[in-house]
This record gives structure tokens, C-alpha cells and sequence, in this order.
């Protein structure tokens, strides 16, 4: 979200597609993600910049290979790191910039098939939640921006939200993010619903 509240050009690029897609009728489901291609591409843009977790589980590796110019020998403890990957220019045209429009340039798959978006881990060991996680994160960001504008508290300009991070087990921004919610649907669709449970 502090990606989207930093980038308005961004926010307003996703909410213009689920207006278009969703309408103001009613509220978004896990059927519409097909039609929502940006959308789409705003969460991959996400999970590489902002991967979940810094670091891959540790491997170990089952025989003696070279990789990047370095012999690792068999039996050696392997960590690859995703949030490095997800900066290296080498791997990404301006890795520091969110632009989800990245990913309708290049093919990039989010189950790391080609070991440059790695959120989820890649190969036979790509997490089993993947697109759970996936389909999680899409409906988070794409409700909270169908149903709401998203800026910051008045005083605070957009580009002053402090993006560093905090490393550990799991990635989360070192300043809380501080946000202001608009509605931007009609009143009815913010009414609780009935559940059959």
C-alpha cells in the first residue's frame, strides 16, 4: 500500500481498471483477477520489490557446482537472496523503481521459473502457498483500492513516505505507514452482509 500511496499515477492506473472492470455496483471477486491485468502486475511488482521474506529456506547443495563464478561444495548450506535479486540491476531495468508496467514488457512468472521473481521460491520447491499467497495479496490491494483513494495525512507528501525496511524473518517497513482512507463506492457496499457459516 505505501507503494501505491507513494505513487498515485500507480494507484489511480489500478483503480481506473476495476472501475472499468467491477463497476461501483458491487464489490470485486476472485473471478474478476483474470480481467485484471494490471492489477495483476501491481502485485508481482509488490512481492519483487517488497519480497515477504528476504532470504529463501536454506538448501543444501547435493553436489559440487560453480555458480556466478564460485565453487560451492557438495554438502554446503545455500541461501539465496531474493531481496538482493529483486535490486540488481543486472537482473531488473531500474530495480529500485516501482513500475508495474515491467512485467507487460518481459514475461516474468511469480513462481521464479526463470530465478528473477522469487517471493515464493522457484523449482521443486517453490512454496506449496504460492498462489494462495498470490490470489491473498490481490484481493487485499484490489479491495482496498476499489473501495477506497489512499493519501497521505495532510502536511505529508506522497514521495516523503520513508520506505526503509526493516530485514529479519520477514520484511515490514521500519515507519509505520500513516494513510487516509476516501470511499470512493456507494454507501451500500460498505454494509456488513449476512453469511451462511
Amino acid at each position: 500500500m505505501a507503494e501505491l500511496i507513494k505513487n498515485p499515477r500507480v494507484q489511480q492506473k489500478v483503480q481506473d481498471e476495476l472501475d472499468r472492470v467491477v463497476g461501483f455496483e458491487r464489490v470485486m471477486t476472485e473471478a474478476d483477477f483474470q480481467n485484471l491485468p494490471y492489477l495483476q502486475a501491481v502485485v508481482k511488482e509488490s512481492l519483487r520489490l517488497h519480497p515477504p521474506t528476504p532470504l529463501m529456506l536454506p538448501h543444501r547443495a547435493n553436489t559440487t557446482v560453480k555458480v556466478g563464478g564460485y565453487d560451492i561444495p557438495k554438502g554446503s548450506v545455500v541461501h539465496v537472496n531474493v531481496w538482493a535479486g529483486a535490486r540488481d540491476p543486472a537482473l531488473w531495468k531500474n530495480p529500485l523503481e516501482f513500475r508495474p508496467e515491467r512485467f507487460f514488457e518481459e514475461d516474468v512468472d511469480i513462481k521464479g521459473h526463470d530465478f528473477r521473481l522469487l517471493p515464493f521460491g522457484a523449482g521443486r520447491r517453490v512454496c506449496p502457498g504460492a498462489q494462495l499467497g498470490v490470489n491473498l495479496v490481490t484481493s487485499i490491494i484490489g479491495h482496498l483500492l476499489h473501495h477506497f483513494h489512499w493519501t497521505t495525512p495532510d502536511g505529508v507528501k506522497p514521495e516523503d513516505i520513508d520506505m526503509s525496511e526493516r530485514p529479519g524473518l520477514v520484511t515490514y517497513m521500519m515507519t509505520p505507514l500513516q494513510a487516509v482512507a476516501t470511499p470512493r463506492l456507494p454507501p451500500h457496499l460498505y454494509k456488513r452482509l449476512a453469511s451462511d457459516m
